[in-house]
């Protein structure tokens, strides 16, 4: 009797354990995901993918990005630090420097190689220009950097931003078809990292080509093949199907994946390969993997959000998302682990598509407007004072704007002005303006949460809803409206209840609620707001 109650306490105590700590929690990102794609999609995916999640966990369909600009790098960033650019200080996927007098990459570490067979610049990276910590440092700290953290993405910064600087690993894609890192995590890949790229993954999906994964006929949510608003995928003669990948890959490199849904299923390879190798969720400490989708992005930039292309890629993502939670399912067990699943943003219509119903819009490509900046600046005050514009941030030569007397506030002045008369810009605000926000007005706010005044620039412009400053076909993102803003987010899995909320959530939310989750500190810049429906309160 007395050996009974020893063994019931034993097995209390690692019940009670698994019950306050999931084994593993994968935080699943997919690139450009707008949340209206669950809702047009929905009859054709099947029951086992994001229905699964979606039936079975808890669903925030009114979750926004509250910053501008709205890019990949930021949102990462912003998922994972539970805090926005004007904090953590990753402003875009890249941003002019004044320090350097040049643009750098979010990711960009010249301390640092490339391990793998990867070209050098492909891995001269790390999380060094991230400010704060992240939920996953906070993970490694609050387990005595017993709990592995591993990121994997397409690209480098989905994979480093979320893995954050006390990861383990992160690894992302080559041109060359290899998966890579940097020497910031270690000094040579991982031996079975080595194995699985000498193998080639991506070369069946090469082989096979890209037609359609479903018949004809399910398409209907998109436009018909072959329209206006698409553009080409490397050099295609149309954009329509079958694609052959092969001839691509001949006449290009390994990185013709990542613009096809296969993109999304070499990783998902991948990232079941490092469950396996790094044997993540295999003890009772807590395990961190964070995935990251970059085909989603590609695709969508290239063909845009109503082409068959795109809808195609999400439906063989609802087939990869099934096969990946199955083998969890396998691996870690049911009820042991914790998914999450967001994007890092959204993305707008294409501007031509909406011109053609009747919408007074158009794209105004940045090489347009930096054209006209330079004809005012000429015009104006007889020299170019622009460094830079990009990412809507006019930086000003402020040594030239010296040297010639001028007052740096009339310039100031004097360009926003100009701008307002463009026929795209809604509005722009100085720095001045933009640091002594008072909340108040929603348009200023969401730019000063994406703003750091040691990196951006002297004007911020804010176009009209509807306008891109991107070419003509395809789509892209960066706004701070709706269509940019407005993406998934779903708990499903240890100790989420099913349920579903309408109320307004902002992105910066789930790094604090992962934390109350599981019983670990807050990230070091977020303002700590924590959704309770997932708590159980």
């Amino acid at each position: 009797m007395k050996k009974f109650f020893i063994y019931f306490a034993c097995v209390s105590f690692y019940v009670n354990y698994a019950q306050e700590h999931p084994k593993l929690v994968v935080g699943i990102v997919v690139d450009q995901m707008k949340m209206e794609y669950l809702y047009r999609f929905q009859n054709d995916f099947s029951e086992t993918g994001f229905k699964r999640l979606l039936n079975g966990g808890y669903t925030f369909h009114n979750m926004h990005y509250n910053y501008m600009p709205t890019y990949t790098a930021p949102g990462h960033a912003s998922i994972y630090t539970g805090t926005t650019p004007s904090v953590h200080g990753i402003v875009g996927n890249e941003w002019f420097s004044r320090r350097l007098g040049k643009e750098m990459y979010c990711t960009d570490d010249d301390s640092v190689s490339t391990l793998g067979d990867g070209k050098d610049k492909e891995g001269r990276m790390s999380p060094k220009n991230l400010q704060t910590t992240t939920i996953t440092d906070e993970l490694r700290m609050a387990t005595n950097f017993k709990g592995k953290v591993i990121g994997v993405s397409i690209k480098d910064r989905g994979a480093i931003l979320p893995a954050g600087h006390f990861a383990n690993w992160a690894f992302w894609y080559s041109k060359t078809g290899a998966f890579i890192s940097s020497t910031f995590y270690s000094s040579a890949l991982p031996n079975w990292v080595t194995e699985f790229n000498q193998e080639k993954r991506f070369m069946p999906y090469i082989n096979k080509g890209w037609d359609l994964f479903k018949p004809i006929a399910t398409y209907d949510e998109s436009l018909p093949d072959d329209n206006p608003y698409e553009g080409k995928l490397y050099n295609s003669t149309a954009p329509v199907f079958p694609y052959n990948l092969k001839d691509m890959y001949d006449k290009n490199d390994a990185g013709i994946i990542r613009s096809t849904p296969f993109g999304n299923n070499l990783l998902a390879d991948f990232a079941m390969k490092a469950i396996e190798k790094e044997e993540l969720g295999k003890d009772e400490v807590t395990d961190f993997l964070a995935v990251s989708f970059s085909s989603t992005d590609y695709i969508g930039h290239i063909l845009g959000p109503r082409s068959i292309e795109l809808q195609d890629t999400y439906l063989r993502l609802d087939q990869t998302l099934s096969d990946f939670l199955v083998y969890i399912d396998k691996t870690v067990g049911k009820g042991n682990y914790l998914v999450f699943l967001t994007a890092d943003h959204a993305g707008a219509e294409n501007v031509t598509f909406l011109k053609d119903h009747k919408l007074n819009v158009r794209s105004v490509e940045p090489k347009e407007i930096r054209k006209a900046l330079k004809k005012f600046s000429t015009d104006t005050f007889g020299e170019d004072l622009i460094l830079n514009y990009s990412s809507f941030n006019l930086y000003f030569n402020k040594e030239i704007i010296k040297n010639k007397g001028l007052e740096l506030a009339k310039v100031k002045t004097a360009f926003k002005d100009f701008l307002m008369t463009q026929e795209q810009v809604k509005r722009v605000y100085t720095e001045e303006e933009i640091l002594a926000s008072s909340g108040n007005d929603f348009y200023l706010t969401a730019i000063a949460n994406g703003y750091d005044v040691t990196q951006d620039g002297d004007l911020v412009v804010l176009d009209k809803p509807g306008y891109i400053e991107y070419q003509g076909t395809g789509t892209s993102h960066g706004t701070l409206y709706s269509y940019d803003t407005h993406v998934p987010c779903i708990f499903y899995g240890w100790n989420i209840k099913k349920g579903e909320s309408h109320d307004r959530k902002v992105i910066t939310e789930i790094a604090p609620t992962l934390s109350q989750l599981l019983k670990i500190p807050f990230t070091n810049g977020t303002e700590a707001k924590v959704m309770t429906e997932v708590l159980g309160k």
